[in-house]
């Protein structure tokens, strides 16, 4: 005769077990609602600078940003600008060393990446890629990269600000349907040029 198989009223449970305490737990947990209602958004971007002044020139008066807070703390200085068409996004201007414990030799470091615009750095939408490039160049503006037509479906131009971050400013030409390397969306893989992108300096 063969033998029956347990069943699971069959098998004693240890009611003071971790497991059977976290199962009763997680029954208990309310499901976690999707952070697409919660109207969260993206508000600022962080940009590191070696010199605040020279920075602002640049990002208020050639990009034409408007200044919306300028503060200094314990040597730390942050400056909030912003585009008028988006009121509730800014690029933040921040110190490149914001943690004093940072080492002589990580400040080094950053300071290098920084120059030669290897930190991360910002994608602009435009409406007209040429004229963007024009005004930019006339007002001396470190070019990058002249307008091109991207595969990913944009034509952009790439600059650097006098810190050294990259900077690019693509024109959506046309959808093209999700390949997964971003084709969808038109913004480039990096925001950084590439090396054949006849980066100066």
């Amino acid at each position: 005769m063969n033998a029956r198989k347990p069943e699971a009223a069959d098998v004693s449970v240890n009611h003071n077990s971790p497991q059977v305490h976290q199962e009763s737990r997680s029954a208990r947990r309310p499901a976690v609602r999707s952070m697409k209602h919660m109207g969260v958004k993206v508000a600022q971007r962080f940009v590191a600078v070696d010199d605040h002044d020279r920075a602002l020139t640049f990002y208020r008066d050639i990009l034409g940003f408007e200044v919306r807070q300028d503060h200094t703390f314990e040597g730390l200085r942050w400056v909030a600008l912003g585009s008028p068409g988006q009121p509730d996004a800014d690029i933040v201007l921040q110190s490149l060393v914001v943690y004093p414990e940072t080492s002589p030799a990580d400040q080094q470091a950053l300071a290098e990446l920084l120059v030669k615009g290897l930190l991360p750095g910002l994608v602009f939408r435009t409406e007209d890629c040429d004229a963007t490039f024009e005004h930019l160049r006339a007002r001396g503006a470190t070019v990058s990269q002249e307008p091109t037509d991207q595969p990913w479906g944009v034509r952009d131009c790439a600059f650097r600000d006098p810190a050294g971050n990259a900077l690019r400013f693509a024109q959506l030409r046309r959808r093209r349907k999700d390949t997964g390397d971003g084709g969808d969306s038109g913004d480039p893989p990096s925001s950084q040029p590439s090396a054949s992108s006849g980066r100066n300096g």
